[in-house]
This record gives C-alpha cells, structure tokens and sequence, in this order.
C-alpha cells in the first residue's frame, strides 16, 4: 500500500504544475478551500516565502492548526516535496522526521496537508496547507483544490 500511494502522491505533484500563480490565484484558491471545506474544523494557509497571501480559520479550528501550518510548510521549503510525501517516504523506510535528520520535531511535521505550488520552468514559487483532519483528508482537500484551479485554466 506505501509503494502506491507513495506513487499517487508523486503523479499528483508531477500533474499539478501551473503556468503562473499569483495573489489573485491564491485569493482563488484560498476562496475555493474554504467552500470545499465547510463544515470541517480546518484552517487553510498559502504562503510565498514569508508573505502569507491567504489564511482562514473555519468553525472549530483552533490556534494549534496554525502551529501545525508552520511545521508542514517547513517540509516542503526544506525537502521541495509536500509534506505527506515526504512522511510517507519516511515511513516506508520505517523512519521519522526527527533530531537524528538533525531536524527539530516541534520544528517540522511530515504530515499530509502541505503542498507545494509548482510554476513550469520555474519551480516551487508557494505553498498551500491545510490543518485541522487527518493528513490523508487534509492532504487530499489541497489536492482537489489545486486540481479545481488548475482545470479552470
């Protein structure tokens, strides 16, 4: 089951390119996280560096989900990799993301809902992150999101 979804991750990431993305496109997509997750404690962030161009706090979530946005977007700026790939690599190998990476555990958070906002030819230019439901369904909340936005296109 890791090998697959470690694959699936990967398409998604490898599909998941865009030909230009901008305040407006993060407004879009911030926009459209918060429809496709009504109802669900979650706080959604997008950032480029260290502007925040998108951030909202839904029903339920609470200041910790912000705490974990920073922690998973640490991963993807470090490894260049949503944060649920990088998690998931890890566990296939039966590691974690811990001191012994000489990594920081309160620091970093190899758990699914961070992704990263790829530009062809360019490359990583922002990342998008959701907190507040399990990885997989955090996860899988950016990926129908960006999916949406890229179909719009």
């Amino acid at each position: 089951m890791s090998a697959e979804l470690i694959a699936e991750i990967e398409r998604q990431e490898r599909e998941l390119v865009f030909d230009r993305f901008d305040e407006t496109d993060a407004w879009r997509l911030g926009a459209l996280l918060v429809s496709l997750a009504q109802g669900k404690p979650v706080a959604i962030d997008i950032r480029r560096g260290a502007q925040q161009l998108f951030h909202a706090a839904l029903p339920g979530a609470v200041a910790d989900n912000d705490r974990w946005i920073e922690r998973k977007v640490r991963v993807v700026e470090r490894f260049g990799v949503s944060s649920y790939l990088h998690g998931r690599r890890l566990a296939a190998k039966g590691q974690e993301l811990d001191a012994g990476m000489g990594l920081d555990p309160a620091e970093y958070a190899a758990h699914g809902g961070a992704f990263p906002v790829r530009i062809r030819n360019v490359g990583i230019v922002a990342v998008v992150t959701v907190s507040g439901l399990p990885q997989a369904e955090d996860h899988a909340l950016v990926v129908e999101a960006l999916t949406r936005l890229r179909s719009e296109r």
